[in-house]
């Protein structure tokens, strides 16, 4: 799944990728993809839509 690197400022493909929860606004949970940044190696999120 591809996400931003800040570090890089691009988009880039991400490395050994999971789905993650985070808190929300209200004590809600969020869904997020969590991973590596292939070239810098710094940590990536995306966020995803709620499941429906």
């Amino acid at each position: 799944m591809e996400g931003y690197c800040v570090k890089c400022k691009a988009k880039q493909e991400m490395k050994d990728e999971k789905e993650v929860e985070m808190k929300k606004k209200g004590g809600k949970i969020g869904r997020a993809m969590s991973g590596v940044c292939p070239v810098c190696g710094t940590k990536m999120f995306r966020i995803l839509p709620s499941k429906k």
